[in-house]
């Protein structure tokens, strides 16, 4: 028997008085069949005539590249030393106990970052409250009126991942990993400098540091940082971002409560 009738064809026909000489298992048929088609013409745009959405696909142009660091190095960048409690000099004409990002950044560190009078990677009087791992590099996302730059969501590339508000840096704090003479530090960005503070083609494009007193120098670096490279200031270094998750274990994950581990040289 043919089944193929839509709903309101079947009420049809139940009107008209042909239904009921049909058994029971075939009037339950015949009704089946005409719901299901009356569904099918209503949802005509859906594989699933119930509306059914297919799962989520992700599609990887490269699934090499899923896990691959989309920073690349920059290198041969002069790199001179700096300290928080540093004051100013002919070559570094900004006191250091502040910092662009931290009205209080000696006083919230714990002290005085002493670059010789150290004890392992810390120094020597005290136990500092924050990371002694960090940097500085010439771009400040935020401008003189406590907002963030006009540039800053375009060339930040994390800027939305890591936006909390008007006039919160989204710099701060990030990681750079620092190759010097086959060894990589990890540091984390605290400061402004050296010298400028708007040089995003350089920090986060291919233009190289600009020209300044300390040769071009495109990075300052904490002691700590210093002797963990086992380096001088002025030397060239390695630079690049990285995420939080590429960052390994190390003295540089420091806590504020206990020294770093000793790193077997």
């Amino acid at each position: 028997m043919n089944t193929s009738i839509t709903f309101s064809g079947f009420l049809g026909l139940a009107l008209s008085g042909v239904v009921m000489g049909m058994s029971l298992s075939e009037r339950l048929e015949v009704t089946h069949e005409a719901f299901l088609e009356d569904r099918r013409e209503a949802l005509s745009g859906l594989s699933d005539p119930f509306g059914v959405p297919e799962a989520a696909r992700v599609v990887l142009e490269n699934p090499k590249d899923a896990f691959r660091s989309e920073y690349a190095w920059k290198r041969n960048v002069v790199t001179t030393v700096f300290w928080i409690g540093e004051q100013p000099t002919q070559n570094n004409p900004t006191p250091n106990d502040k910092s662009a990002w931290d009205q209080n950044w000696q006083l919230n560190y714990g002290g005085y970052d002493d670059p010789n009078q150290r004890e392992g990677f810390l120094p020597k009087n005290f136990i500092p409250n924050l990371n002694p791992f960090y940097v500085a590099l010439p771009y400040n996302d935020i401008g003189k009126d406590f907002r963030h730059r006009p540039e800053a969501a375009q060339v930040i590339p994390w800027f939305w991942e890591r936006y909390q508000g008007e006039g919160i840096s989204v710099c701060k704090g990030r990681w750079i990993a620092i190759h010097h003479d086959g060894r990589i530090c990890y540091a984390q960005w605290e400061d402004v400098g050296p010298f400028e503070t708007d040089h995003y083609q350089y920090v986060f494009g291919n233009e190289n540091a600009r020209s300044n007193r300390n040769e071009g120098a495109g990075l300052d670096i904490s002691p700590a940082v210093r002797d963990y490279l086992k380096m001088g200031s002025g030397e060239r270094v390695e630079w690049k971002f990285v995420e939080d998750y590429e960052v390994p274990e190390g003295p540089w994950k420091f806590n504020g409560i206990e020294p770093p581990l000793p790193i077997h040289r």
